[in-house]
């Protein structure tokens, strides 16, 4: 018998479908053992050595692990193929191998890699076993120890600077830098008044109309900065004379995208799905368990020559004979981790439809994002969109040329799509057409506007932008991205309001007060290298232990200077201009709203000389109670101090949850009671009383 591990039961599952009785499919449910929560569990005086502890809800895993592996002939571990699925492989293995010792067994480990739960890929995978890879568990180690002592050094700073509770990590507080330093460029934004003139011409015989902005005025470029700028100009313009001068067309072609990679594949389901990368990620993991997406961690946009086969025999079937370039376009990967290097988000199979994927077991939310990765892939290997691209320059001569306006120049462009090519897959609405017009020819005036404008700040960062900044600059990897997100909404640092963040006033306090006392760390420059060297560690080109240690010395001495030397710092009150009701007229306390370890309360400015406190309901934006589909989301409390989610329409529907639900979740009533009962279970079992103690005689 075989023993073949993987670290999801979906995936085992799937995997026991494709293989024969001669094989035993159990899952690890993830990590088996990692450092311990309560203690920092790195010896920083044994170079760094980690000590790893079994997690105490796989108890039972490792039980069945260990008992189907001393019936084994060969032990296949199946894992996911990136840092953390080789590190799962390697703790599995190497907590197998000491029970199979003492049993005085030894049946042989192979590592099987496949970036796509198919059985022709998983058959091959197993006919082509390999060793662990112990590079990249090095690089997922190191990465690990690096976030620990990160975490468990500066998290006591911030206990006793700000406030107890908060914590810190190496590339989370670096991302939530970039949005409080957004938060800034907003608040000091000073904006500037500028004006457009735009007219509206119509050509003798048509319906049609078009619509120009005035560019220039006496030959120099035109930009009115207030509306006596625009005086003269608004003046001459209905009785103008408007002829056009220049024609130009030419055909502009597109090239279609490149297939996803991580990053873009969460950025695109942000634009276009409205969704969380957390959620896409929660997504795309069920697809690729289930077989119908390939592996969906990578920053490679490569396919293989099996997929480019069956991407041309599906668009030659489906398509007309133009739409079908000679050759099969191939896309340039950023990743410089060749070792780490595979295919780009695809189908496993391109004539599967997100359609036949909708009459199974998916979800609408998986047949969306099934149907975007499908459209994305298929389209990479389309031919390119053609437009017909028109530029029209128009001049305006003014019945009476005075000194402040002699001529005027207007400029308009539209396009028309000729050739939809990988288009046709992917459509972008972008048709702006012109009527037929020619050089030379008179127009005639319809109306204008004259509209006064202001600069705009920049935008706040959203799900796609804030993925696609972080990866402009390195921060992170792009299976790392989601849980970056996460962390620092869920600690309180950034509020997600609209689709966007904006950051709390602990997470402004936390950032500036991190700035100024470990401002190497929080440099981009300096993560994006520690990054950089995790991907050595994976290559082979750089020692682990080596890394951790050129980190940790100035990481250590910044600790103990901001532990010595920082003053202690206040987080910022929000005024709500409200009268204190538990003050007298005398003493004018104003309700303000503090942040607190679990979440916004209402407070009076003269605590604590006053003890009034008032909570403040939030709601979880977007999101409406997965098991009644009515209520909104709420946070509140638990008697312990802890956050938890809720259904607003309580005691109507008592669902509640310690994970905050994604836009979309569902949740059956037998599903919820199923729950409910094994909750009861677990509570039933941590009551119970010991049997009391004998009395001494």
């Amino acid at each position: 018998m075989q023993l073949l591990i993987v670290e999801s039961p979906t995936k085992a599952r799937k995997l026991s479908a494709y293989l024969g009785k001669e094989y035993e499919v159990l899952a690890s449910v993830g990590h088996v053992r990692d450092l311990p929560k309560s203690e920092m569990g790195v010896d920083i005086e044994a170079n760094f050595e980690p000590r790893y502890v079994v997690s105490t809800d796989k108890t039972k895993v490792l039980s069945d692990l260990k008992a189907q592996a001393a019936k084994a002939d060969a032990i296949i571990l199946a894992t996911d193929p990136d840092r953390e699925g080789e590190a799962i492989a390697w703790h599995v293995q190497e907590i197998l191998q000491e029970s199979l010792k003492k049993k005085k067994l030894s049946p042989s480990f192979q590592r099987a890699s496949f970036y796509e739960i198919t059985k022709p890929a998983v058959l091959a995978a197993i006919k082509n076993p390999v060793a662990v890879n112990m590079n990249l568990v090095d690089a997922q180690q190191a990465r690990r120890v690096v976030d620990r002592l990160v975490g468990y050094e500066v998290s006591p700073v911030l206990w006793r600077k700000i406030r107890r509770g908060l914590s810190a990590g190496r590339v989370q507080s670096v991302a939530l830098r970039l949005i409080v330093e957004r938060e800034k460029e907003i608040a000091a934004f000073k904006p500037e008044e500028y004006w457009e003139v735009d007219v509206e011409l119509a050509i003798a015989g048509q319906q049609q109309h078009i619509t120009a902005r005035v560019t220039e005025i006496n030959g120099k470029k035109y930009e009115p900065k207030t509306e006596p700028d625009t005086t003269a100009l608004v003046a001459a313009i209905p009785s103008g004379v408007y002829v056009v001068t220049e024609l130009e067309k030419k055909a502009r072609k597109t090239a279609s995208f490149p297939p996803f990679s991580t990053s873009t594949l969460q950025q695109a389901a942000a634009n276009r799905l409205g969704w969380s990368s957390k959620q896409t990620m929660r997504i795309a993991q069920q697809l690729y368990e289930e077989g119908l997406i390939t592996y969906h961690r990578t920053d490679s946009f490569n396919l293989s020559t099996q997929a480019l086969t069956m991407a041309r025999e599906y668009i030659g079937k489906n398509f007309e004979p133009a739409y079908l370039p000679p050759q099969p376009r191939v896309f340039s990967s950023k990743s410089k981790n060749a070792q780490e290097a595979h295919e780009a988000i695809r189908v496993t199979d391109a004539f599967k439809t997100a359609a036949e994927i909708a009459s199974g077991r998916m979800t609408e939310q998986h047949v969306k994002l099934y149907d975007l990765i499908w459209r994305r892939f298929l389209a990479s290997q389309m031919s390119e969109a053609i437009y017909d691209q028109t530029s029209v320059t128009i001049s305006l001569t003014p019945a009476q040329k005075t000194t402040a306006l002699s001529d005027a120049t207007l400029k308009t462009s539209g396009s028309i799509l000729r050739f939809p090519g990988w288009r046709s897959l992917l459509p972008a609405g972008d048709d702006t057409p012109l009527p037929s017009m020619s050089e030379k020819q008179g127009l005639d005036y319809q109306s204008h506007t004259a509209d006064q404008k202001f600069t705009q700040p920049p935008a706040r960062y959203n799900d796609a932008s804030l993925v696609k900044e972080l990866e402009k600059r390195g921060i992170g990897r792009p299976s790392t991205y989601a849980s970056i997100i996460s962390v620092i909404v869920d600690r309180g640092y950034v509020e997600r309001v609209t689709k966007r963040f904006f950051a709390s006033p602990i997470g402004m306090t936390v950032a500036d007060f991190l700035q100024q006392h470990f401002p190497v760390f929080m440099e981009y420059e300096f993560t994006a290298e520690m990054e950089e060297d995790l991907d050595r560690i994976a290559r082979g080109e750089k020692e682990w232990r080596k890394v951790v240690g050129t980190f940790y010395e100035p990481f250590h001495k910044r600790v103990v200077e901001a532990t010595d030397s920082a003053d202690r710092v206040q987080v910022p009150v929000e005024k709500t201009g409200e009268a204190c009701p538990d003050c007298g007229e005398k003493e004018h306390g104003e309700i303000v709203i503090r942040s607190g370890r679990f979440g916004k309360f209402k407070s009076c400015s003269r605590f604590p000389e006053c003890k009034f406190t008032q909570n403040i309901v939030e709601k979880v934006e977007g999101v409406i109670c997965p098991l009644c589909q009515k209520g909104e989301v709420i946070v509140k409390n638990s008697r312990w101090g802890k956050s938890f989610f809720g259904c607003g329409t309580y005691p109507t529907c008592d669902w509640a949850s310690w994970k905050k639900p994604e836009v979309g979740e569902t949740m059956t009533k037998e599903d919820w009671a199923i729950q409910q009962a094994a909750r009861a279970e677990r509570r039933a079992k941590f009551t119970k009383k010991k049997p009391a103690a004998k009395k001494k005689k």
